[in-house]
């Protein structure tokens, strides 16, 4: 049987990886992959993620794929998965009214106002005008988001009046996300430590995934601009079994069941970016796929076959599945292109040294040329280490960076610190 994979990046990346565990899987295709993921599955580099009748006529003329896996926001939000169920073909992955939940902050904000899910406070705005107006009697600091997808980039904490009334100027006037800035919530500024869950969902049973910490600041010490994630690590080290419990009861369940009560039937993976304080555990954001580099740091540990969890997730047989983890601890640090996430170059050439076994660097931004790899992006590799314990993943895992070196790259290097 084979697989298509759409996406590519670190996180298809490591679904690829995980996939290829599976004997029975004769061939995984990825579009539009990237230089490392041609490693081990061929990649469509013509065919993009959000090209949705371009994926439809590749899997109607490759009748040998059992399963699309749709792993970005983006087509998940333009509805890839619906198309080709209409059309007679599995997918893993939610359908594009499931996908509002992260697609529209609005929606999300308003379904956890409408079932008391713990959320942080809020008001939503249509026009820059009321926006500002608002913020002249806000308590700061304070965060401004866009409401649609923004690649990560769309939260922007404001520690006074002048930076967020700059934040609602450039997202709802000049319009840098697009439409996706047509209208914005802001919320009150949460305090304490954060913690990621992924979990699996079928509708009808959801099922945590262990728990990681992403880092999101360019730069040491949680500071410089919010960017996709330059590392993670898990298990979190604060986040523990009788929070998970509270979790699950109070926010994993209670979010199932509200997007049941709203008619919509959530079958994929559902993140839940969580902030714990001395006032509880509270969500500060919903996402409708894999996280990045979460899920790098999440699958290494993993010790079920992945493509038997998305079958069961697509015919809502999740609750057959008990989740297996190794009992270690996973580091991922990201290793990105000078000015990210800003203006970066690209086409350096990449050099690899020996890198460790028990290692694995997923590709995030690589082209692949004559058996060389070069850079292609903002975030370009994450290299994946485990440990016994997270001092000892640490430091494989930035021996093993030490070991690559591009033109102008870039890395924080206190992953897993704090």
């Amino acid at each position: 049987m084979e697989v298509l994979v759409v996406g590519g990046g670190g996180r298809e990346h490591a679904i690829c990886y995980a996939l290829k565990k599976n004997k029975d899987i004769t061939k995984i295709y990825c579009a539009p992959g990237n230089g490392g993921i041609s490693d081990i599955a061929e990649c469509l580099p013509d065919i993009k993620a959000t090209d949705l009748d371009g994926i439809l006529e590749f899997v109607k003329a490759h009748p040998g794929i059992s399963m699309t896996v749709v792993a970005p926001d983006d087509p998940l939000a333009l509805g890839l998965v619906d198309l080709l169920n209409e059309n007679g073909f599995r997918a893993f992955g939610p359908t594009k009214d499931a996908a509002q939940i992260e697609a529209s902050k609005v929606f999300s904000k308003n379904l956890m106002k409408k079932y008391g899910i713990p959320t942080a406070d809020y008001q939503v705005f249509d026009d820059a005008r009321s926006a500002k107006e608002y913020l002249k009697t806000a308590e700061y600091p304070i965060v401004v988001k866009a409401d649609g997808l923004a690649l990560g980039k769309g939260v922007i904490i404001c520690k006074d009046k002048k930076e967020a009334t700059k934040a609602v100027n450039e997202i709802m006037l000049d319009h840098k996300f697009g439409k996706s800035g047509n209208q914005i919530v802001i919320e009150e500024f949460l305090t304490g430590y954060e913690v990621s869950v992924l979990a699996f969902c079928d509708g009808k049973t959801i099922l945590p995934m262990v728990t990681s910490q992403d880092h999101k600041r360019a730069l040491d010490n949680d500071q410089g601009l919010n960017t996709g994630g330059m590392g993670a690590f898990s298990p979190s080290q604060r986040f523990g079994e009788t929070e998970m419990k509270k979790a699950y009861n109070d926010i994993f369940l209670p979010t199932l069941g509200a997007l049941c009560s709203e008619g919509i039937t959530f079958k994929g993976v559902l993140y839940f970016g969580l902030m714990v304080s001395d006032k509880g555990v509270k969500v500060l954001e919903y996402n409708a796929r894999f996280g990045d580099p979460e899920t790098q740091a999440v699958l290494v540990r993993l010790e079920n076959d992945l493509y038997d969890i998305f079958n069961k997730v697509i015919d809502q047989k999740l609750s057959q599945v008990k989740l297996k983890w190794k009992d270690r601890t996973s580091i991922c640090v990201i290793i990105a292109s000078g000015g990210y996430p800003e203006a970066y170059e690209k086409g350096y050439e990449i050099e690899f040294g020996d890198i460790d076994d028990d290692c694995v660097v997923f590709h995030s931004g690589t082209v692949k040329k004559d058996g060389k790899y070069y850079t292609n992006g903002g975030r370009v590799l994450g290299v994946t280490c485990m440990g016994k314990n997270l001092a000892e993943a640490r430091e494989k895992a930035y021996a093993n960076v030490k070991k690559i070196s591009f033109k102008d790259m870039h890395y924080r290097t206190d992953i897993g610190v704090k």
